[in-house]
């Protein structure tokens, strides 16, 4: 096993090494700069997108159920227990560097979404898209975007539907156990077994259920997230200046390690808000919309509901309470305000059940995070099997050959270490960003170029219609003639 953990933690480590930083914050930089930071300027679009949202189809799910989709599975483990791993690691500045990702990422995230949409297939009566079909369709050279494009599409099989599912079965595991004595092999097999129920019946159910799950469980997760700001005011302008301080080295303790805050705080905010991954542009490609942007403006809008509301409301937790350790570069302890104890989800936990009690604190925390990972994992049950439907040409045999291993994959996280299925994760997310920020990248220009279609309709007092023809995209399924008929 220590042969094992050394070898996924040297893979880890060069796949999440600085220029995949680097990369990731200069591809947010320029798409916000080269569109004008949409995700700013457009703001109001994204919110009425999801308000007056279009209607789904056999084929595809609305926008608001890819939104909560979206949400959902990125408002898991990594706005939970991944935030305590990066201030554990990058110290209380890794939240500043977690913002600055979240609001590049949301360009990133709007350009790769409308990518997804443009280049989206229909397959057994399902939409599917994302990089495995933008990548094959959008480069000119078949060859190499063919073997590029299944690629990634290994790759995701393996990251959302192996590699990272187990993460997440392990953390609501231990939570239950701890907050009602429930042995974690029990935990695992009733999760699997309402897993199985949602993901074996489609991506409709999927929609369905993170529809309703998705906002209530982020809308009461910011109120306990409120009551400790109210609890701890006091601590409020300490915690700020210590934030900002040790995000750019200016603070005496943390300034030594301002490196790995960017690093961290970059990491947890990929893995937590998805942007740049690709994933969630998997999940929004099945949405209905008249015009890839529309859905490209609405997953912009989710990067920010994970950064700044769920990621942030796990910090504002931790920090205004104190409740948070700070390894150093040397193994020892810059602060170690919790001793002994060991970074993850438990921090969480046990600083609300201080504060509101058993049944509020322990108890409806643990119901929370469990909603949190189970629309986590229908989510990456939905991007890998997407991209299996890619690779076997919508053989439904592959899908329930797929969705059986991915069960399995699940339940494997309550019986392996759990610092193994974190580096897991984190490898099976990096490998993924890598493959797909390359692609977004080299076409990219299209992409600009279809938002600033989206624009000029706007301009016009016209609701945008996409007309792929017009881009040198075409569209073998006919999906968007019923939209160029209205």
């Amino acid at each position: 096993m220590e042969t094992f953990n050394n070898i996924i933690n040297a893979v880890s480590s060069v796949v999440w090494s600085t220029p995949l930083v680097v990369l990731c914050l200069i591809a947010g930089l320029v798409f916000s700069i080269w569109l004008g930071f949409p995700q700013i300027r457009h703001f109001k679009d994204m919110v009425g997108l999801i308000v007056h949202q279009e209607k789904g189809s056999k084929s595809g799910i609305t926008p608001f159920q890819a939104f909560a989709t979206t949400v959902g599975s990125r408002v898991g483990m990594g706005s939970v227990a991944g935030v305590a791993t990066g201030i554990y690691f990058g110290g209380p500045g890794a939240l500043v560097w977690m913002w600055i990702l979240g609001l590049l990422g949301a360009a990133t995230a709007l350009v790769e979404t409308t990518l997804a949409q443009a280049y989206k297939r229909r397959v057994n009566d399902e939409y599917i898209g994302g990089p495995a079909l933008y990548i094959e369709r959008g480069f000119k050279n078949k060859w190499i975007s063919s073997k590029y494009a299944k690629v990634f599409a290994v790759a995701t099989i393996l990251g959302p539907g192996i590699l990272m599912p187990g993460l997440h079965s392990n953390s609501l595991a231990s939570t239950f156990e701890r907050s009602f004595g429930l042995p974690m092999i029990f935990g695992g097999i009733l999760l699997c077994v309402f897993l199985g129920i949602v993901t074996f019946g489609g991506v409709k159910r999927i929609g369905k259920f993170a529809e309703k799950a998705a906002p209530a469980m982020c809308l009461v997760y910011m109120l306990m997230a409120i009551g400790i700001i109210v609890i701890y005011y006091q601590n409020i302008p300490s915690t700020i200046a210590l934030v900002f301080k040790s995000a750019f080295g200016a603070d005496a303790v943390f300034g030594g390690i301002v490196g790995s805050a960017i690093a961290w705080g970059v990491k947890r905010g990929v893995y937590s808000t998805e942007a740049g991954q690709g994933s969630g542009a998997i999940v929004a490609s099945a949405a209905e919309t008249s015009h890839p942007v529309k859905q490209g403006l609405v997953q912009a809008l989710s990067v920010y509901i994970v950064s700044f509301i769920v990621c942030t409301s796990t910090a504002i937790i931790l920090l205004l309470s104190m409740s948070y350790n700070v390894a150093g570069p040397d193994g020892g302890m810059l602060v170690e305000y919790l001793p002994g104890s060991q970074y993850g989800v438990g921090w969480t936990q046990d600083i609300l059940e201080a504060t509101y009690g058993g049944l509020i604190g322990g108890k409806l925390f643990a119901v929370i995070i469990s909603l949190f990972i189970f629309t986590s994992l229908i989510g990456y049950s939905y991007q890998a099997e997407s991209n299996v439907n890619y690779l076997f040409h919508g053989k439904k045999i592959a899908v329930q050959v797929f969705r059986a291993i991915f069960i399995l994959s699940t339940f494997s996280g309550v019986i392996v270490n759990a610092d193994a299925i974190w580096t897991m994760g984190d490898t099976g997310a990096g490998i993924m960003t890598w493959l797909n920020i390359v692609a977004v990248l080299l076409l990219s220009r299209q992409a600009v170029s279809m938002v600033k279609d989206y624009q000029r309709q706007k301009c016009e007092g016209l609701d945008p219609v996409f007309h792929p023809a017009d881009f040198g995209i075409d569209d073998p399924d006919h999906i968007w003639d019923k939209y160029a008929e209205k």
